[in-house]
């Protein structure tokens, strides 16, 4: 989908949309619709395929239809049932994977633990110590992030290629070495929060300076990394790097207004109007 700019308000049916419409809710619903289907079924690829799948149905309906009151709603709606269905197809056909993510669906949800956000809670389990620090950071930008995996290369000064492998082998080591879907107990968060730091911070630098697009700063990335980091300090407050990070990112975001002329073009610190 193509990017867009998302400064204004969400669009609704007082005109016609547009792809760029649909693009600005996928840009802002697409990490919390892949978090609750991840827990609903226990896979990502399945959360992933069947969100993207909603997301394709909203583009072709809600042009002539409207955005609904609640756009994440429908989307996590239309992509639950999706995966349903799909997932009854193949355990029809013996597929042992799709009964087993059928059985993980119909079961009661699990205790939350310390984590009570579904975002930050998918990012501890994506930051798994079975995984190699890259490719943790690297699943749950594409995950939770809503970069794509150009964006991600780019971050990570790597080929797109190279970073396309790493994330399907960082999913498929998480299927077989069957890494359970389960939010750490408080005394393993410790092992498991500079992975989840880093990817804080590499949203929020996305968001400070988009590595493609027509606009220069992505405020909704550098908004979420900062809702994420006060959790992550809220939840350690006894981590110094967690209390660092959000305020590092505070300072910086305080200037997000300074930064961009009118014309769109960087505005060089020494010319920045401090007053904004």
């Amino acid at each position: 989908m193509p990017r867009t700019d998302r400064g204004s308000a969400v669009p609704r049916r007082s005109r016609r949309l547009n792809a760029a419409d649909v693009e600005q809710v996928f840009r802002e619903e697409y990490g919390r619709a892949v978090a609750v289907l991840v827990r609903r079924f226990g896979d990502i690829d399945v959360a992933e395929e069947a969100v993207q799948d909603a997301f394709v149905e909203a583009l072709r309906r809600w042009p002539d239809s409207g955005i609904p009151p609640s756009p994440a709603g429908r989307i996590i709606t239309t992509a639950r049932n999706r995966a349903v269905d799909r997932l009854r197809r193949e355990a029809s056909r013996a597929d042992r994977h799709a009964q087993a993510a059928l059985l993980h669906a119909a079961a009661e949800p699990r205790d939350e633990g310390a984590v009570k956000d579904e975002r930050l809670r998918l990012i501890f389990t994506c930051c798994h110590p079975a995984l190699a620090p890259a490719a943790q950071v690297a699943l749950t930008l594409r995950l939770l992030g809503g970069l794509t995996t150009t964006e991600i290369a780019r971050a990570f000064l790597v080929p797109e290629v190279t970073m396309a492998q790493r994330i399907v082998r960082a999913k498929g080591k998480i299927r077989d070495a069957g890494i359970p879907y389960r939010v750490p107990a408080e005394e393993d968060l410790q092992a498991r929060v500079r992975a989840v730091l880093a990817v804080i911070y590499l949203v929020f630098n996305e968001g400070y300076t988009a590595s493609s697009g027509e606009s220069l700063i992505r405020e909704d990335l550098a908004t979420e990394a900062i809702r994420l980091g006060r959790i992550v300090a809220e939840l350690m407050p006894r981590e110094p790097d967690a209390t660092g990070l959000l305020a590092l990112m505070l300072l910086i975001h305080a200037r997000r207004q300074a930064r961009v002329g009118a014309d769109g073009n960087l505005v060089l610190l020494v010319d920045q109007d401090h007053s904004l």
